[in-house]
């Protein structure tokens, strides 16, 4: 049995939406009340849903009974602690279901420089220490659908960003959920391997800019902190947004400039990140 987590997020649920039909899958969420039929056309019923709150440890046995196959989407924006104790509980959890293979979407490796890397890499190495899991890891990179957000034009058509000359390589997160979904159909084939999934080119403002016909003026840091301090973003989320703005910026997130572990699990060229943030607009 395979069981995914997260299945109401928008990772999570582009997974769903490619496993539905199977045989063998469970999804996971707080409220699997809201899990969406996913069966095709003409089937009974959609795929099963199970009761998965990491923030309630005891919930976790009777969901994770029967899974030899856990695939851990991360937990979400909150402080270190918060999502260290999430993703411990369900590392737990599994070792005492007996759960056989954690394959684990954590953070792309030149992340590392972002607020919130530091609860990837535990969680990267909880599983390389566990004596009964094998795990597989998923390193993604940022969205291009989170770029064309942070990106986007204001109301008199200029991106403001502070992304300054840096680049970032984004990527399809439906190409990262099928990277997930082939991995999670197939987890011997991955034991033990750590994957960088990350777009092949880099993309800054001016090419976000050109894409959607708008003009690219970069602003400051610190504008961009006041103004989503001012939003109704989480407290905690303010410095994660900030300082990706600044990861960006310097150099650090903009990739290989080349073909990847990506486009090797996808059996195909990536999609093209501006594509989908044109797409999205």
């Amino acid at each position: 049995m395979l069981l995914v987590t997260g299945v109401n997020g928008g990772l999570g649920a582009l997974v769903l939406e490619r496993l539905a039909g199977r045989e063998g899958v469970v999804a996971g969420s707080r409220t699997p009340d809201r899990v969406p039929a996913t069966a095709p056309a003409g089937t009974p019923a959609g795929t099963p849903a199970r009761l998965v709150d990491f923030d309630r440890p005891r919930t976790l046995a009777e969901a994770f009974a029967g899974v030899r196959t856990l695939l851990l989407i991360s937990a979400g924006a909150a402080e270190d602690d918060v999502v260290i104790a999430r993703h411990g509980a369900a590392i737990e959890a599994a070792e005492r279901a007996d759960v056989q293979h954690v394959i684990y979407t954590s953070l792309s490796g030149d992340g590392d420089h972002l607020p919130y890397a530091l609860a990837h890499r535990w969680t990267e190495r909880r599983l390389r220490e566990s004596a009964t899991l094998r795990w597989t890891v998923l390193r993604n990179g940022l969205y291009a659908e989170f770029l064309g957000t942070i990106a986007a034009p204001g109301p008199e058509g200029v991106i403001g960003a502070p992304l300054g000359d840096g680049k970032l390589a984004a990527v399809a997160r439906a190409d990262l959920a099928e990277v997930a979904v082939n991995v999670a159909l197939d987890p011997g084939a991955h034991a033990g391997r750590t994957y960088e999934l990350v777009g092949e080119r880099g993309l800054g403002g001016a090419e976000v800019a050109e894409a959607l016909g708008a003009e690219y003026r970069p602003g400051r840091l610190a504008d961009a902190r006041t103004a989503a301090a001012a939003s109704d973003a989480l407290d905690v989320q303010v410095p994660m947004l900030v300082g990706t703005y600044s990861a960006i910026a310097h150099g650090f997130l903009a990739g290989p400039g080349g073909p990847g572990d990506l486009a090797a699990l996808l059996g195909r060229a990536p999609r093209p990140a501006l594509e989908v943030i044109a797409a999205g607009r």
